[in-house]
């Protein structure tokens, strides 16, 4: 928890608005509130070198931002792309660790995600 005068950035497909409590104040523990970053669509036929730009416009619209701590979670060449980019700046770059619980009833599953708690990437 470095930067605390910078938000917490959420860089996924899922929208902060929809965390559970617990989500929501790990993140506060790390910044000054959070911020949505829409992590976006990769085409499977997009090759490394638009990846790569893809990563390197998307790490630079976060950087621009001082962040305290940033969420990477998404497709995993542009996530590997963004974390580095991060971590060079010296940024914190976590995912989240959540337990997954299975309720079955006859022909009917749900799965429910729990969060317990965010975990730093490894430089």
């Amino acid at each position: 928890m470095d930067n605390k005068s910078g938000a917490f950035i959420n860089f996924s497909n899922h929208p902060s608005a929809l965390w559970e409590a617990a989500q929501v104040k790990a993140a506060e523990a790390y910044g000054t509130g959070i911020i949505d970053i829409l992590f976006p669509q990769v085409d499977p036929a997009a090759d490394e070198e638009d990846v790569s730009a893809v990563a390197e416009k998307k790490a630079a619209e976060i950087l621009s931002l001082n962040p305290a701590a940033v969420m990477c979670q998404g497709e995993f060449g542009l996530s590997y792309s963004v974390i580095r980019r991060l971590q060079d700046a010296g940024v914190p770059v976590l995912h989240a660790c959540s337990e997954r619980n299975v309720h079955t009833v006859g022909d009917t599953k749900t799965v429910r995600f729990e969060f317990v708690r965010f975990r730093k990437y490894q430089e």
